[in-house]
Formats: structure tokens, C-alpha cells, sequence
């Protein structure tokens, strides 16, 4: 049996809403243990954890949630969730059907659910939370601003991901880098490992990943320091360490040119109440 609810309304107890240009802003907190039966929503939307986990089944699948995840969840995905022992805090951004519409004409399709933790699209999101909290005169040509930069980033993201499967070699050195991000690696030692030549290497891995594998290193140092930065109160000098930074001026600067905030700031983003 699936519920579907209508337009801007959610599970949880909503603390805002803001609504723009066809775009619906909304903030909901979730009760420890809270346990949502299958469901669907009218309109798809994105949606970023603040604070909590929470695991969830859609189609035939399972994913777990932590802060500063962000979903995507197209029109009608049926999917149920299960609030862990903190709750919860989400923000959602929905789209409404003029504006899907407006998209399919460009192209850009968002048809399939997605999730990833960190990189451009929750920097984007982020940044729209911030927005939303702290609304003024122009707000809402931000706000309209973000959430399209938000969709054309979903769109690329989804479309990279519906490329042709990498090869074996590819899939496992990206398993080592996942497993040894912290570490002083050295691209050509990699590419030895695998038996193979530099030149090709760098080509496929940029073709498959949208980068460099220097910077998909520094993209997972930032997504392993943004979750410390939520779920823990450790020092900012022990997060650069611990994420293979060499100090904290260097996590600091770096983090900024990824996120667009300090971590500090981005910390105080994710805390605030």
C-alpha cells in the first residue's frame, strides 16, 4: 500500500516553508525512531540531512543517510525511511511540473533517484539552505539562481553515472583511492600498479569521474571532513590531520574552494538550530 502526499506536504513537523518561482522551500525535523511507511510525493524534489540519519528503501534498493547527503527523488518514486536514535533534520527543495517541463524541453532529464555526499551539489545545497534561513529583498532571485545550478549539476551527475561501466582496472583503483584518501599517494605509482600507461590513465579516469585523480582525492578528503565536521564537536587542527591535510590553513583553504564556506562556517550550517 503506497500514500501519495500532495504538494508541499511532508511527514515530521515542518519549522518553514518558502515558495518562489515554482520552487517550494521546506524544513521538517523528525522525531527519534520515526518510521515512515511507503510513500510518494506529487512533485520530485531534492532534499539535504542537516542533522541525524536515517536509512531508506526505494524500488528494490537501500541507502543510509547522513548529514549533508543529498537526494534526489523524482516524481511518484515510491520509497519508506526509518529515522535513527537522533532524528532528524531535512531541508527539501521541490520542483513543481512547469518547471520538469521547462527542463525536458533543454534536455535535461531528472528521471532517476540519485544520492552523493559532498562535492557540487551539496555545496549548492548548502548554500541554499543558507539562503533560505536568512531571506531578504533579492532572496529570491538567489534562491531561483541555486536551484536551477542545482538541477543542471543533478542533470551532469546523473548523466556521468548512465556512461558504459569503467573498466576493472578503473573501478579498482578508485577502490584504493576510497580506502587510502588520507595517504601521500603518487599518481604514477598507481598507474604502474595497474599495469597501466599514465597517459591512459589519466585520460579514462577524467572521462568516467568529470576530474583529475588529484582532484577526486582532495573531493573525498572534503566529503570525509564534512561529515566530522557534523556528526562530532573535534577540532578543526585534528579534522585537517586526521583527513590527510597538512594543517589546518591548508583544510581551511581548501575546503573553502570546494564548499564555498570555512569550516567553521559550514560546521555552524549544519548546528544551527
Amino acid at each position: 500500500m503506497n500514500r501519495k502526499l500532495p504538494s508541499g506536504c511532508f511527514f515530521g513537523v515542518s519549522l518553514k516553508r518558502y515558495e518562489i518561482a515554482g520552487f517550494i522551500l521546506s524544513e521538517s525535523t523528525y522525531s527519534p525512531d520515526t518510521k515512515i511507511a511507503r510513500h510518494s510525493n506529487e512533485h520530485a524534489y531534492f532534499c539535504i540531512l542537516l542533522r541525524g540519519t536515517y536509512t531508506e528503501r526505494y524500488s528494490s534498493k537501500f541507502r543510509e543517510c547522513k548529514p549533508s547527503t543529498v537526494i534526489f527523488h523524482p516524481s511518484d518514486e515510491v520509497h519508506a525511511n526509518h529515522f535513527l536514535n537522533q532524528g532528524g533534520r531535512l531541508f527539501r527543495l521541490e520542483i513543481k511540473h512547469q518547471w520538469l517541463n521547462r527542463f525536458n524541453e533543454c534536455s535535461v532529464r531528472l528521471a532517476e533517484p540519485l544520492d552523493c555526499s559532498g562535492g557540487l551539489l551539496t555545496w549548492l545545497t548548502t548554500r541554499l539552505y543558507r539562503e533560505f534561513c536568512h531571506t531578504d529583498k533579492v532572496s529570491s532571485l538567489v534562491i531561483e539562481g541555486l536551484a536551477l545550478e542545482i538541477v543542471a549539476s543533478a542533470s551532469r551527475y546523473s548523466a556521468s553515472n548512465a556512461e558504459r561501466k569503467p573498466p576493472r582496472w578503473l573501478e579498482q583503483a578508485k577502490e584504493l583511492l576510497h580506502a587510502q584518501f588520507t595517504e601521500n599517494l603518487v599518481f604514477t605509482d598507481i598507474a604502474e600498479f595497474f599495469g597501466v600507461h599514465p597517459v591512459h590513465f589519466a585520460r579514462v579516469f577524467r572521462k568516467f569521474y568529470g576530474c583529475t585523480m588529484g582532484e577526486y582525492v582532495r573531493r573525498l578528503r572534503v566529503e570525509s571532513a564534512s561529515r566530522l565536521l557534523t556528526t562530532t564537536d573535534r577540532p578543526l587542527a585534528d579534522v585537517a590531520v586526521t583527513n590527510g591535510f597538512s594543517d589546518q590553513s591548508h583544510f581551511s583553504k581548501t575546503f573553502k574552494h570546494s564548499t564555498g564556506m570555512t569550516p567553521a562556517q559550514f560546521r555552524a550550517t549544519f548546528r544551527s538550530s
